[in-house]
């Protein structure tokens, strides 16, 4: 842990000192050329107050865009991102090859959806040194360092003007830069990078928001409890870390044991693995707090009863006006129950409680999952199943676009129920589900109508509402429904 917070300090003096563009003494890189990029027309971002916003969204596998895209059009007005590299993009230098990120922009426009771009390095002339770390099929390595700031910044601006007129205003820089198998560096190098790359973007498009790289789900985890330690609320660290891992312990070993009390919390904390994790989370902060990010991103795969203690870091560790946007949202559960309404409700409140938490974008990972990986299981739940066809969860998740496109959007907790309302001229929706299991009828509004997420029932004037979520209807505004819940 003093590694950590020693890591955190370097990471927070880097951000104060700054850095400068060049590659210390070696000489300059050649500058990327930078091909016009196609003519198309500007398509500014959806947001919170556009008719077709919504906060709904998912990730998916561009190789099965064709299976996939009938269900994609459903989440229309929600966002996604895409990953792309410096080395898989110019693999010889100064011969950029775009065409298929460019095939990525145009389809994601043409479905209505937000791009969000991820600005990776990888491993190669560039970076120099060899990869230890490959990945998947496209041969994926983890990130370093590159030999010269002016050239890493030349390509990140002909990446942002590429594709600002596609409509992309989001750029990440680097991914899950807490395991080394994304990235060789150390917080104080990532911090150096995230200030050059947004000196970048900025300049290329002064409205454009660069984003962090998205700390894991576990790293976050780990963030969370530190800090509750820090904070002198070790029963609480300790409840946190039960609550959020539950479904992780013994899945990596050490990294991840089995915590009772406050010694062996620390105990999991001095792990190498997990010092590092925090030095991460704390390097993130301190670029959030500092201005050279303006989108805190998250990735949560956890229980549902994970969400609340997150919710509670971030409320605690962001500044206030900066957004919150889950890229990455999914579960983890190895070997998981083969239960698919269970499944796919604990999906509902997951998305639902991050959303009523301030989080303005929730995109599931994955929209389907890929049964060729490597783990040889579906150890992350998809909406769909491998060839296009809905889930249950499918169904719910494409209720949920429905109910929010377009809407205001208010946590509720009431009555022993919680969940989040969707309010838009002349109607409101909200997804409830019993905070204790115990079933709670809401009635009160005449044209009020609810069934399960997915297949509502039509107006019957009353509701019962047990654990698994609800989706209730009305032509009333807000106030008056939130009235029958009390």
């Amino acid at each position: 842990m003093r590694r950590a917070l020693r890591a955190a300090a370097l990471a927070a003096a880097l951000l104060v000192a700054g850095c400068g563009g060049g590659g210390g003494d070696r000489p300059p890189a050649p500058a990327s050329p930078t091909p016009a990029p196609p003519t198309v027309s500007a398509m500014p971002a959806p947001t919170a107050g556009d008719d077709a916003a919504n906060p709904f969204g998912a990730h998916w596998d561009w190789s099965r865009y064709d299976q996939f895209s009938a269900y994609l059009r459903q989440l229309a007005g929600s966002a996604t991102y895409h990953e792309l590299s410096w080395c898989d993009i110019e693999r010889a230098q100064g011969q950029p090859d775009w065409s298929a990120v460019d095939r990525i922009a145009q389809r994601t426009r043409d479905l209505g959806i937000t791009l969000n771009l991820k600005i990776r390095i990888g491993t190669c002339w560039a970076t120099g040194g060899t990869a230890q770390h490959t990945r998947g099929e496209a041969n994926k390595t983890e990130s370093r360092m590159p030999q010269n700031l002016d050239a890493y910044q030349a390509f990140v601006r002909s990446v942002v003007a590429r594709y600002t007129p596609y409509g992309v205003r989001q750029y990440a820089v680097e991914n899950e830069v807490n395991a080394p198998q994304y990235w060789a560096g150390s917080p104080e190098d990532y911090a150096r990078l995230v200030r050059a790359a947004a000196t970048a973007v900025h300049a290329a498009d002064p409205q454009a928001r660069v984003v962090d790289s998205g700390i894991s789900s576990v790293a976050y985890g780990f963030g969370i409890v530190d800090r509750l330690l820090q904070d002198g609320r070790a029963d609480e660290a300790v409840a946190a870390y039960q609550a959020y891992f539950q479904r992780r312990v013994g899945t990596r070993g050490q990294k991840i044991p089995a915590v009772q009390d406050v010694a062996r919390l620390r105990k999991a904390l001095a792990n190498e693995a997990n010092v590092r994790n925090v030095a991460f989370v704390a390097a993130t902060d301190q670029l959030i707090e500092a201005g050279v990010v303006q989108v805190r991103q998250v990735h949560f795969y956890e229980h549902v009863d994970g969400v609340p203690v997150l919710l509670d870091y971030l409320k605690a560790r962001t500044p206030a006006g900066v957004p919150v946007e889950a890229w990455e949202v999914g579960q983890f559960w190895r070997d998981g129950a083969d239960d698919a309404a269970g499944r796919a409700a604990e999906m509902v409140k997951v998305v639902c409680q991050l959303v009523a938490g301030g989080v303005r974008q929730a995109m599931w990972l994955p929209l389907a999952y890929n049964p060729n990986n490597r783990a040889g299981s579906e150890v992350r739940y998809g909406l769909l199943d491998p060839d296009g066809a809905e889930r249950e969860a499918g169904r719910m998740m494409a209720a949920l676009v429905a109910a929010s496109r377009g809407s205001s959007v208010t946590p509720v907790s009431a009555g022993g129920l919680t969940g989040v309302a969707f309010a838009r001229a002349g109607e409101t929706d909200v997804v409830l589900w019993s905070a204790t299991g115990a079933e709670v009828t809401v009635s009160g509004v005449s044209d009020l109508g609810g069934g399960p997420v997915g297949a509502p029932a039509p107006a019957a004037g009353q509701v019962r509402v047990g654990a698994a979520p609800v989706l209730l209807r009305s032509g009333r505004p807000l106030a008056d429904v939130l009235a029958a819940l009390r």
